[in-house]
């Protein structure tokens, strides 16, 4: 009888055992939708995004499902209907468009959690997540001025609230003040012929290093900027690839790894719904690869600078 109570107690055990989640997969994974303004194959933002989608399934087993060229408010109202009907509970609007359709419809989805860029508006359910870019700008700006042959750079970004235009100028005016910072606008993250447009106008006045600060339209200033012999600032990528001779270093903006870090948050329920900032301390801002165009110790004073701003929140123009 003992004996018999002593296998009836091991199966016991070992069937308890079986029902457990091992490491960070789930037994029911969450599942994850993305709403994208353009498509996965958008070379800067949206395969960005994509690849943040990606890191959550493998990283914390989750199904995903993702919706493309989602612009408008019955676009939203729609995609929104069908993550329902699949079980979805947290929601990527990659952009800051989604703010207002989120606020419009997250009362009808108590269940689903709702995130987006660039806003101010939260509620029990919907929280905002934004990189502090300026610093980033700041480094790029110190590089830009630094490699300057004429003292004339470029800055052609989609629109004048970026905060790391702000932060560009800054640090270029930090490391030479005498430099002569141009900057216009395209209103738009994707208008590839008006930013042609600005750069030959800039060209023609000397300039002989840009920050391309845009979405799709940047790689193509890249490429024009390779072929004039002339010098970019990579944008939301790392960029060396495109030219190690003609991309200084990038601005660098990890989706994926704050994609994934959103998620974990939501997994363990600590998720605060307030706006959220992340900078190069949460590891999800760096700067890229450096050009061979850089001389070596000045791309060694960058890197100490980066890492006294993450230590101490200062940057160069605040402590020297």
């Amino acid at each position: 009888m003992k004996k018999l109570l002593l296998i009836w107690i091991t199966i016991v055990l070992v069937c308890v055992a079986c029902g457990q989640p091992s490491g960070s997969f789930k037994s029911n994974p969450i599942k994850v939708g993305l709403l994208l303004p353009e498509t996965i194959n958008d070379p800067v933002w949206g395969s960005k995004g994509y690849k943040g989608l990606l890191k959550i399934q493998s990283e914390l087993n989750a199904d995903v499902y993702y919706k493309e060229n989602i612009k408008t408010r019955d676009a939203v109202k729609q995609a929104l209907a069908e993550f329902d009907d699949q079980g979805v509970t947290l929601v990527f609007g990659h952009g800051s468009e989604y703010g207002l359709f989120f606020k419009e419809f997250h009362s009808l989805y108590p269940h689903i959690e709702f995130i987006y860029f660039n806003g101010e508006f939260v509620a029990d359910n919907v929280t905002s997540i934004k990189f502090n870019s300026y610093a980033m700008g700041f480094f790029g700006g110190m590089v830009a001025a630094k490699m300057s042959g004429t003292k004339k750079l470029g800055i052609i970004a989609a629109f004048d609230w970026q905060p790391e235009v702000r932060g560009f100028i800054e640090g270029a005016n930090f490391e030479d003040p005498t430099i002569t910072i141009t900057v216009d606008y395209t209103k738009s993250w994707s208008n590839d012929e008006k930013a042609l447009e600005i750069y030959k106008r800039m060209e023609n006045k000397g300039a002989d290093v840009y920050y391309p600060a845009g979405d799709t339209f940047n790689m193509v200033l890249v490429e024009q900027i390779k072929e004039d012999g002339l010098y970019a600032i990579g944008f939301v990528s790392d960029q060396s690839d495109l030219g190690e001779t003609t991309v200084l270093t990038s601005t660098v903006q990890h989706v994926d790894e704050l994609y994934e870090l959103i998620a974990s948050e939501f997994i363990a329920g600590k998720l605060e719904h307030v706006p959220k900032s992340f900078d190069f301390a949460e590891g999800v801002i760096t700067l890229g690869e450096f050009s061979p165009e850089v001389p070596q110790d000045y791309q060694t004073k960058i890197e100490k600078a980066v890492d006294i701003y993450i230590k101490t929140g200062k940057l160069p123009n605040e402590y020297e």
